[in-house]
């Protein structure tokens, strides 16, 4: 079955950076389209980045646009969320998705497949 595990989460200071990955496993990973979404306690889960199934199309909140950096590696069935310059905003539990074919989806409901999560914690 599809799995999707996330790594990298972890406590930071402010305007510091944390390297998220997700990798992939149970599907022909290069023909996905992948996002990452985040939850923040009491708050609903909201859209981070996406990138599609070839990679020459990424996606960003307005919240992170120049501070995070989403890429793949279909060779290692990775998708990789950079973050740099972190705030304590941006404390969250973070999970990336996959949808089939996508083209890169704000929508966190078009995304069958998710992983379980990893916590990032960001101190002022």
């Amino acid at each position: 079955q599809v799995q999707l595990v996330e790594s990298g989460g972890g406590l930071v200071q402010a305007g510091g950076s944390l390297r998220l990955s997700c990798a992939a496993s149970g599907l022909t990973f290069s023909s996905y389209g992948l996002g990452w979404f985040r939850q923040a306690p009491g708050k609903e889960r909201e859209f981070v980045s996406t990138i599609n199934w070839s990679g020459s199309s990424t996606d960003y909140a307005d919240s992170v646009k120049g501070r995070f950096t989403i890429s793949r590696d279909n060779a290692k069935n990775t998708v990789i969320l950079q973050m740099n310059n972190l705030k304590p905003e941006d404390t969250a539990v973070y999970s990336c998705a996959a949808a089939y074919r996508s083209s890169g989806n704000r929508n966190s409901g078009m995304y069958p497949y998710w992983g379980q999560g990893t916590q990032v914690t960001v101190s002022s």
